[in-house]
């Protein structure tokens, strides 16, 4: 079992920052790719930000050039700071992670989610 728990949302006016944090638990044998999702009430789940195990990125056009994802892989951890943020980034963020377990057994994990709310 791999363990996602996240950190660093709340409650921030727009054009502020936020940086996001995520750290993996468990039984953990590799970690190829690190993501952030976010869901907007009455919308569905989207992509924020990967970063893979090489540290290739990809964004979502809606927070290209205002955000940037990293990861330590020594402490199994991604972040996502994200600025210049809107209304429209208010969101429950999640953190995702796909790799091996000791195993060997892919798994494909979530953490429980972190509120930001960003007021006008």
């Amino acid at each position: 079992q791999v363990q996602l728990v996240e950190s660093g949302g709340g409650l921030v006016q727009a054009g502020g920052s936020l940086r996001l944090s995520c750290a993996a638990s468990g039984s953990i044998f590799s970690i190829n790719v690190m993501a952030w999702y976010r869901q907007a009430p009455g919308k569905q789940r989207e992509l924020v930000a990967l970063i893979t195990s090489a540290g290739i990125t990809n964004y979502a056009d809606s927070v290209k050039g205002r955000s940037t994802i990293s990861r330590d892989n020594a402490k199994n951890a991604v972040y996502l700071q994200i600025n210049s943020l809107k209304p429209e980034d208010t969101a429950v963020y999640y953190c995702a992670a796909r790799g091996q377990t000791t195993r060997r057994v892919p798994y494909d994990s979530w953490g429980q989610g972190t509120q930001v709310t960003v007021s006008s």
